[in-house]
Order: C-alpha cells, then sequence, then structure tokens
C-alpha cells in the first residue's frame, strides 16, 4: 500500500485532485474529518475540539489503512489539523506532532495557493492571499524539518493534475 498525502492552504484543489486521482488510479479516498465535525456540531471548533477532530481524522485513516488498497489518498493528516490549531487558538496539543511522525506516508503533494482562487464554503477562513501563503510555508517548513517526502504542486487546474499523476505514478512503479 502505498499511502499519498494531500496537503496545503484552503481553495487549492485538494479535494478535487484527491477525485481526479482516486478516478485515474482507483484506491481509497479519505476526506477532511475536520467538515464532518462542523457539519455535525453546527458550530464553530474551539481548542477543546482539537484532540476529537484529530482522533476523528486518525479513525478514518485507520478504517482506510484496513482496507490495504494499493493507493491510499489523504485529502489532509494531522500536519493540517496542528497548523490550524496554531493559527486559530495560538495552542495545539502535543500529542498530535508526535502521532503524526509515528505514521508512514510515502508521499505528500503540498498544494500551492498561488493561482487558486479562494472560494468561500462557510467552513474556510483564510480568504487572504497572504494568509494562505503563510500556511503553505508552515506545511513547507515542518516537512523539511522533519525530512518528509513532498513536492509542491502549483500552476493552473490542469498543470496541477498533470503533475499530481506523475507523482502518482512515479510512487505506483514497483
Amino acid at each position: 500500500m502505498k499511502v499519498l498525502v494531500l496537503t496545503g492552504a484552503e481553495s487549492t484543489g485538494k479535494s478535487w485532485l484527491a477525485a481526479r486521482l482516486q478516478q485515474r488510479f482507483g484506491g481509497r479516498v479519505v476526506g477532511e474529518y475536520v467538515r464532518h465535525f462542523i457539519d455535525s456540531e453546527q458550530r464553530d471548533t474551539c481548542l477543546a475540539d482539537i484532540p476529537a477532530i484529530a482522533r476523528g481524522q486518525l479513525v478514518w485513516e485507520d478504517a482506510a489503512r484496513d482496507q490495504r488498497p494499493e493507493l491510499l489518498i489523504l485529502d489532509t493528516h494531522l500536519l493540517s489539523n496542528m497548523l490550524w490549531s496554531r493559527v486559530l487558538f495560538n495552542d495545539c496539543p502535543a500529542w498530535l506532532e508526535d502521532e503524526l511522525l509515528a505514521r508512514r506516508y510515502d508521499q505528500h503533494l503540498l498544494l500551492s495557493p498561488e493561482g487558486a482562487e479562494w472560494h468561500a464554503d462557510g467552513q474556510r477562513c483564510q480568504p487572504e492571499a497572504a494568509e494562505r501563503l503563510g500556511f503553505h510555508d508552515a506545511c513547507r517548513g515542518w516537512f523539511e524539518r522533519h525530512q518528509q517526502p513532498f513536492v509542491e504542486i502549483a500552476g493552473d487546474w490542469a498543470s496541477r493534475e498533470a503533475q499530481a499523476i506523475a507523482q502518482v505514478r512515479a510512487l505506483l512503479e514497483p
């Protein structure tokens, strides 16, 4: 099983790209638990919600891992939970990073906010390009500090898709 993570700022095409990759290569997609949480709770999140959101994401991820698909596509993982917790609440439960580092991810596709127009959907909260670029830079910095495999994906939608397809092909090659 190869585990691919799509990550980055809001409105960079993660969910769209996850669906496109699954359509092309098969496998299993795991969505963002936080979206489910917000829809279920019908309120904004608070710092006290972060452990439940992170555990929910892990439950979804582990259930998909247990199915052992050839390709597991994660629309997000704990890095986003960690960074959002710090952005929104200036704090984050320490165990999230330990849990993230204990897991194996074969490749991360870090989607650039540059060239991707922000779209409001009732849950997104970073309409400013500088905020999204800061989130992107925080992702890249974390990957570099922890020597995690990642490739930056940028450009228009067709270019993003082509770059992602090339990365998945390389990942799946024997």
